[in-house]
């Protein structure tokens, strides 16, 4: 069993930034890959990016040039910086490890 506790979600205005974090209970964090999804109201839960255990990373284009994943090994955290936010990326975000989910943070962006 893998718990992961994502934080730093909230309320942005458009054009601002935020940076969400995940913590992983696992001491195999290191060699795993980990994601980041979102879910929009009446949407499905959609893939925005992941790293890889060699720090490798992809992103959704729509994200693309905007956000920023990263990871600490020794603190066993995921980061998502997003900058230049807009409307359209108001979801709950959640964080992906080995198959485990995080309980997802809500982002909302908005004036």
């Amino acid at each position: 069993q893998v718990q992961l506790v994502e934080s730093g979600g909230g309320l942005v205005q458009p054009g601002g930034s935020l940076r969400l974090s995940c913590t992983a209970s696992t001491n195999v964090f290191s060699i795993a890959a980990m994601d980041w999804y979102r879910q929009a109201p009446g949407k499905q839960r959609e893939w925005v990016a992941t790293i890889t255990s060699s720090r490798s990373t992809e992103y959704e284009d729509s994200v693309k040039g905007r956000f920023a994943i990263s990871r600490d090994n020794a603190k066993k955290t995921v980061y998502l910086q997003m900058n230049s936010l807009k409307p359209e990326d108001t979801a709950v975000y959640y964080c992906r490890c080995v198959g485990f989910w995080g309980q997802g943070i809500q982002v909302t962006v908005s004036s």
